[in-house]
């Protein structure tokens, strides 16, 4: 067994390695870039080493840096985690020559899987049925189209050295190929430094499904059963569960013998994940089944696995690494109960999923009912240079409607100011009837996509919390002034003040009373209404409106409050007294930037034509792209950035002539 193992990875997989390290004895060893000095991994490691700037290509790409960080902490292997070196051959080679332990395949079977048409090919030859496509070495457009075209649409372009879905573009149209492609080729290429792309027929109603595999370096190998992945965005993985709603057992039995077939066919040691695609069309069916890909690593979701079947997978791959064989037969193995995993990122699901930057302010995670996996503390800052995962919620019951409401109640619990998260989001989809039920496919959430991210009605509660606190009347006591327990109390007669908020872009001005001891009466569109603050613990707040006793959170970060009430989170604005309306006319005049990134691709330039909702900037942030549209129909004034340019997030890309101008 190793003596001391180096993690080559952040954030929550980071810790997750070290938790099980640390429960098998072996010390470990963290590296991080100057964005991640203060990171959790690095104050939970043993030892932490410094590897460069905070682009990645700078930092946690640096295989040099890697091994030299090993022969200075003497780490005798190497855990990848999953992204940055986790499947890069290349890598395993060079800790071999130096003698250090890849804890994972070997470079062999990584090629093998690494590029999505070789490894169709070999599955082919493997016996393991494969989607209809073209996955060859011709990349020419007009010579891919004409593929396409024979497959028929729609169909799915997707970056043959590509995952999480990178480099993946659907088509529906054949008058979108190029534009797509396009894309898919220089997503792929920033991605992963290779833009060739496979072509694959789209199915209609599909569900991916994935069987975990394990190898060792004795021969055997084994599955762990099934995970659907069939809720995704933007082809990224949002909600898994273990095992598969409606899963027969014949089609169960029949994945996880392809499975097996597929990590025999490469001598596959260690953990790795088969990624079927299914045609449900008809319902789960033995013969509708295709492979897709095969990842060489541990996937984000693997804990719905082990809380299914009882196995801590780290330690299954650091047995293995170590030279050990598989620590159960398959006749061992088998299911208990039903697992849930959601994943909260750092995103704004009502624009596109946008991904989100900004400082966890207030942060509160599921206790008690859920395994929480994360990489962050409050007060962690969601940087533009890595993924904008906060954390992983994981639940585990009897059964499917038992671990279904554990999950829900966990997600409702969630606090997050400071930052926007899909927080709201995910707890829509679990109350979403199709997906409760158990009728799930890949398009679920596109098909029902303004159902599941529209806003909350807001109660008058919470805009009367959100009125006193931007009044500072829900500060907690601080002294023995008796004075202090009479906020907003004068001797006269009661005190009268007046609160601006806006509530979902209109302003608002709140009337506030005071009446005595945190007593309150707040006049609101349905009539004034007496709030008698109980009692202040911090941002929680215990209420009484009209004989009615309830809590809810409030949080304030710089200009926005943030009012945790019900399972829901409401955002108010505190706008500046000395602004009108007036002066917030001109966003639909710009194209601004969302956050920092890249421009990829501009679309315009001064003088043209365009038209609402028309693509005119690619901007890559956070290794995706996002499509910047014309905010109106009008005339381009200034271009204020150019393609290759590096921008901070709120730079004014581009100007519209202003309405009146346009129209002459």
């Amino acid at each position: 067994m190793f003596k001391k193992i180096l993690i080559a990875n952040r954030g929550e997989i980071a810790c997750r390695v070290m938790e099980t390290a640390k429960k098998l004895g072996i010390r470990t060893v963290a590296v991080y870039s100057d964005a991640d000095s203060g990171a959790k991994h690095v104050a939970m490691a043993d030892e932490a080493y410094r590897i460069g700037p905070a682009p990645v290509s700078e930092s946690y790409l640096q295989i040099d840096k890697i091994i030299e960080v090993c022969r200075l902490s003497g780490a005798d292997a190497v855990h990848p985690g999953y992204g940055f070196l986790s499947e890069n051959p290349h890598f395993v080679e060079a800790l071999d020559k130096e003698g250090l332990t890849f804890i994972g395949p070997s470079a062999q079977s990584i090629r093998a899987m690494g590029l999505k048409d070789a490894a169709k090919a070999l599955m082919e030859q493997a016996g393991v049925p494969v989607v209809p496509g073209y996955h060859g070495d011709n990349q020419d457009l007009r010579f891919l189209k004409s593929q396409a075209d024979c497959i028929g649409y729609p169909v799915l372009i997707k970056a043959r050295a590509g995952g999480g879905g990178k480099g993946m573009r659907r088509v529906d149209d054949p008058e979108e190929f190029a534009s797509a492609l396009q894309g898919a080729q220089r997503e792929g290429e920033a991605s992963f430094g290779d833009g060739r792309v496979l072509i694959e027929k789209y199915l209609t109603k599909p569900r991916h499904i994935e069987i975990q595999v394990f190898g060792d370096s004795h021969g055997n190998a084994v599955h762990l059963f099934e995970r659907d992945c069939s809720l995704q965005r933007r082809h990224q993985k949002v909600i898994e569960e273990a095992p598969a709603p409606g899963m027969p057992d014949a089609m169960r039995e029949a994945m996880g013998a392809a499975a097996i077939k597929a990590a025999k066919a490469i001598d596959y040691s260690g953990a790795g994940t088969i990624e079927f695609i299914a045609d449900v069309s008809e319902g789960l069916r033995a013969d509708r089944f295709y492979f897709m890909e095969m990842n060489t690593r541990l996937q984000v979701e693997h804990p719905v696995t082990e809380m299914i079947t009882g196995e801590d997978l780290v330690a299954w791959q650091i047995q293995v690494a170590s030279g050990e064989p598989l620590p159960k037969r398959q006749e061992e193995l088998a299911i208990s109960g039903w697992a849930f995993e959601a994943r909260l990122y750092a995103e704004d699901a009502a624009k596109g999923f946008l991904p989100a930057i900004g400082t966890l302010s207030h942060l509160r995670l599921p206790e008690n009912q859920a395994r929480v996996d994360s990489g962050v503390r409050a007060g962690d800052e969601i940087s533009p240079f890595y993924d904008p995962m906060i954390a992983k919620i994981i639940v585990h019951g009897p059964n499917r409607q038992a671990a279904l409401g554990k999950l829900l109640a966990s997600l409702e619990t969630i606090e997050v100011a400071g930052c926007v998260t899909n927080a709201g989001f995910l707890a829509a989809l679990c109350r979403h009837a199709g997906f409760s039920s158990g009728d799930v496919d890949t398009g679920l959430i596109d098909r029902d996509l303004a159902q599941l991210i529209a806003e909350p009605e807001m109660p008058d509660d919470v805009i009367a919390l959100a009125a006193l606190a931007s009044l500072g009347l829900t500060r907690p006591r601080t002294g023995s002034d008796p004075f202090d327990r009479l906020a907003g109390w004068r001797i006269w007669s009661a005190s009268r003040q007046f609160a601006l908020l806006d509530v979902a872009g209109d302003r608002r001005e709140i009337e506030v009373h005071a009446l005595g001891d945190r007593e309150f009466s707040v006049h609101l569109p349905g009539g004034a209404a007496t709030y008698n603050l109980i009692a202040i613990e911090g941002p929680r707040i215990t209420f009484d409106r009209d004989g009615g006793r309830q809590s809810a959170v409030v949080v304030k970060d710089g200009d926005e409050l943030t009012v945790f009430f019900q399972g829901h989170a409401h955002t108010l604005g505190l706008p500046d007294q000395l602004t009108t309306d007036d002066e917030t006319g001109e966003a639909g005049d710009q194209v601004i930037a969302p956050m920092p990134g890249l421009i990829k691709v501009l679309n315009a330039a001064a003088g043209d034509a365009v038209s609402m909702d028309q693509p005119l900037i690619v901007l890559e942030a956070m290794k995706m792209e996002h499509t910047l549209k014309a905010p109106r129909d009008g005339i381009v004034g200034e271009v204020l950035a150019s393609a290759g340019e590096q921008v901070l997030d709120g730079t004014v890309l581009l100007t519209l002539e202003a309405d009146d101008a346009a129209a002459t």
